[in-house]
Formats: C-alpha cells, structure tokens, sequence
C-alpha cells in the first residue's frame, strides 16, 4: 500500500465529509423517517428543531474513521489497478482498460464495507436522533439515547452484541462494491478525454470527473442505500425486517416503488461538490508529495 496515496486519500476524505455532512444528513432523514415531506421540508424542520448543529449530527466520529476509509478506498483501487494493469500510476489511466478500471474500483469498495461498516452504522443511528429519546412501539418514549459516538457504540454492543455493529452490512457490500466500480471508471475515462495525450488533468478536469462521477455513482446506488439505513435503524423505531430483500418488499408494498429512490436528488445535490473536491484534494495532495 503507498503511503502518500493513503494519506491523501486520508485528507480528501475528511474535507469531502466536511463538504459533504449537511446534505447527508438530509438524505439520511428522508429515507428512514415518514415525517418530511421532502429536501426543504426536512431542511426547515431541522434548523428550526435543532437549528445548524442538527445538521452535522453524526459528524464528530465519522471526521477521522471516514477519512481513514476514503484512505482505504483511493490505496486499494490504486494498488489493485497498477497489479491488474501492470502500469504505473501516471501512465495508467490510458493503457488500464475499462474492465480493469471497474474490476479495481470493486476491490476497493469491498476493502471499504470491511473498515466503515460499524462506522457508517453508527453515523445513521447519530443523524436520525431528532429527539431525545425515541419513540418506540407501543406509544412510548424509551430506547438507546445516543449522546454521542462512543455511548452509542456502547449501547449498541450492550443490547446486540458484536453482530449489532455489523446491522446492515449486506446490504452495504451490494452498495459499494459495484458501485465503487462505477465511481471510478467515469472518473478516470472523462480525465482521459479531457486531458490531452501526456498531460496530467487539469484543476477543472479533476472537478468535473470527480463531480461527474459522484452523480453517476449515487443515483445508481440510491436504492441500495436506503435499504442499507432501513436495516440500520431495525429495532430503534421499531420496525423489523427480515434481511435486504424482506426490506425491499415491505417497503416497496408499504410506500410504493418510489421509495427505493428516497433522498436521490439530496444525494445528487451532495454527490457533485463532494466528490469534485474530493478527487480535487486527492490529486493535488499526491503530485505535491510525489
């Protein structure tokens, strides 16, 4: 694993995340609670509940174990592509074939399910906190207050286990796997087209790749997604399911087919910036150290 690509895949993850954590949260909120009736509703009912804190809710653990992810992300899909390519780095984004582009970009997301699944659990449960305590079936008020990363952790592991950490982890992997594929291949392809022949990208070529490439990724992993919080949240307001495609169902049957695209225009809306800065700061932080 190179260093310099792992610290900078480090630091572009945890300014993407800065980026980034306001509309996520929004995201979160639409595809978890029946209660918004879309992106400004939700933003509205939230600053005026919890005003601008409401919105970075979750943020304080993710900042650093989110960045290492994005650390793991950017060094396996690297290293996994100059092995499969048998290039080096600066001569591999036109002699790496599409195949390999999307065969690496996969490894890499599954090298990241294995280091952020308790991370982005823990992250869903902090952001649909809207109240004190939750209200769970039967008319109450009860259940795990979260008052922070590490009690929420603590509560999780004291009422499932180790497994509970692990909530949601399926349908996790069936998100990020293909879809880290599909990340980095129209990444790698518009800097090949915009770029000229044995030339690095330029600053506008990373920001519209990488800004290109977060929309097109998010808008085909948006149903996976939701269905990844809905497991996440199983038990904390009481709904329970019976895995990823028992969740499809009752969801689909409860909410109609629309709702596997709950929070695809926030995430869309996120996608661009984000990943424009994140592939942005990567960039330049690699040819700095290099």
């Amino acid at each position: 694993m190179h260093f310099a690509e792992f610290i900078a895949g480090w630091i572009s993850g945890a300014v993407g995340l800065a980026v980034g954590h306001p509309m996520d949260t929004i995201k979160v909120r639409l595809q978890t609670q029946l209660k918004y009736r879309g992106i400004l509703d939700c933003m509205i009912k939230i600053y005026k509940h919890e005003r601008i804190p409401g919105f970075f809710k979750g943020m304080s653990f993710p900042v650093l174990s989110v960045a290492v992810g994005n650390a793991v992300v950017f060094s396996s899909y690297s290293n996994a592509l100059e092995f499969i390519s048998q290039s080096q780095r600066g001569d591999r984004s036109s002699s790496s074939s599409s195949v390999e582009i999307f065969v690496a970009g996969c490894f890499s997301g599954a090298a990241q399910v294995l280091v952020m699944a308790p991370v982005d659990l823990v992250k869903v449960r902090l952001q649909n906190q809207s109240h004190p305590h939750w209200t769970v079936s039967g008319g109450g008020t009860g259940g795990p207050q979260y008052r922070g990363p590490v009690n929420c952790v603590a509560s999780i592991l004291r009422q499932e286990g180790v497994p509970g950490l692990y909530r949601g982890v399926g349908a996790l992997a069936l998100r990020d796997i293909p879809c880290y594929g599909l990340y980095f291949l129209p990444y790698e392809l518009l800097c090949r087209v915009l770029t000229e022949e044995g030339q690095q990208p330029g600053t506008a070529t990373v920001l519209v790749a990488g800004g290109c490439a977060g929309v097109v990724t998010w808008s085909c992993a948006t149903p996976m997604d939701v269905v990844k919080a809905r497991l996440q949240m199983e038990g904390v307001q009481g709904q329970r399911y019976g895995g990823v495609l028992a969740c499809v169902r009752e969801s689909v049957r409860a909410e109609g087919g629309g709702v596997l695209f709950k929070g695809l225009l926030a995430n869309s809306v996120r996608a661009f910036p984000v990943n424009a800065v994140t592939f942005l700061t990567y960039e330049s932080l690699l040819r700095g150290m290099q």
